[in-house]
């Protein structure tokens, strides 16, 4: 059994722009900063590239803007290609298959405040059932196919 999942919880770097692919699909691609601390407990930020397709992409370009919390569900993408040189090159996304909210309160730990529509949904995502682990059938024996 194989799982790519991937969760971060961060901010926007930039306003999404949703862009349409050659093939008509609506598509956003976006930045999330997500904090990390250092061994010398400083805080350090990570800029992780992700990428929205259909109405996720559409969901995120209307209700988020540079700075808003996001949390993203999705998987991680490597895309390997020859550049014009002809070295081989690399590149790493998450894929986001839902999309919420990172905050509901505002950034002073007061009242409950939305900038987002009062009609704007918790969250999209392309799943009925967005638990986590919804995707895992059975965990049973799981144990003796580990490598370690």
């Amino acid at each position: 059994m194989n799982i790519n999942k991937v969760i971060l919880m961060g901010r926007l770097t930039a306003d999404p722009e949703l862009k349409t692919s050659a093939n008509n699909i609506p598509v956003v691609q976006f930045t999330v900063a997500v904090n990390r601390n250092s061994k010398n407990s400083e805080r350090k930020a990570d800029f992780i590239r992700c990428v929205a397709f259909n109405q996720r992409a559409e969901f995120l370009s209307k209700y988020f803007r540079k700075g808003s919390a996001i949390i993203v569900f999705g998987n991680l993408s490597v895309d390997q290609w020859k550049d014009k040189e002809g070295n081989n090159r690399e590149s790493t996304k998450v894929v986001a298959d839902e999309i919420q909210f990172g905050e509901s309160k505002n950034r002073d730990g007061g009242a409950s405040v939305s900038t987002q529509p009062a009609s704007a949904p918790e969250a999209y995502s392309n799943a009925v059932n967005s638990d986590f682990f919804s995707d895992i059938k059975d965990m049973d024996g799981m144990e003796a196919e580990l490598p370690f």
